[in-house]
Parts: structure tokens; sequence; C-alpha cells
């Protein structure tokens, strides 16, 4: 039988930013879009939700989070999946300061 300490203990601290969210106060369906949605009514719904991550306390931890685990959907940390990947690929094009060297 597998010894149960063996296995990692959950870390409450890494997640606890999550009950501070504002989003927990909104509809979901503000942060990620409906199949097909496109052009300006997408836009609208970004906004709104961007609107939302710009006066929530955790932000930081949100936008880190979601660039850490390359969160696939919606809005978190007041970046859409675009702008996500559009970082992400910079900085991945980036060298390091090792490979200058």
């Amino acid at each position: 039988m597998r010894e149960m300490s063996a296995e990692p203990a959950p870390v409450a601290e890494l997640w606890e930013w999550q009950y501070r969210g504002l989003c927990r106060n909104v509809s979901p369906e503000v942060f990620f879009h409906p199949e097909g949605e496109r052009g300006a009514a997408r836009r609208r719904r970004d906004e709104m939700a961007k609107r939302v991550c710009h006066e929530c306390p955790v932000l930081e931890q949100c936008r880190e989070h979601a660039l850490r685990v390359h969160e696939p959907f919606g809005v978190w940390g007041a970046m859409t999946e675009a702008e996500r990947e559009d970082l992400l690929e910079a900085a991945h094009r980036m060298p390091t300061r090792a490979s200058l060297n």
C-alpha cells in the first residue's frame, strides 16, 4: 500500500489569491467568450472583463498564474488569450543573457 505522506501536500497559499478575485462576483460569460463570438462584440466583452481586472486586488497573481500555466481560454489578469500568447512568444524569442556571451 502506498504511503500517503509520499504524495505532495496541497499548498493553499498558492491558490488563496483566487478567493480575493473580483471575478468571483461577476458572471463567467464576461471573461470567457461564447463559441463563434467575433469582432466588436468580442472586443466589448474583453474590455468589460479587463475593467473588472484593473480594479482587482489580485491582478498580478492572476496574470502570473495564467502566463505560467499557459491558460488557453478567457481573460486573466486583464489579458486576453491572444495577448498572453503574444507575450509568451515574444519572451520565447528573446535571447537569454547566457546566449549573448
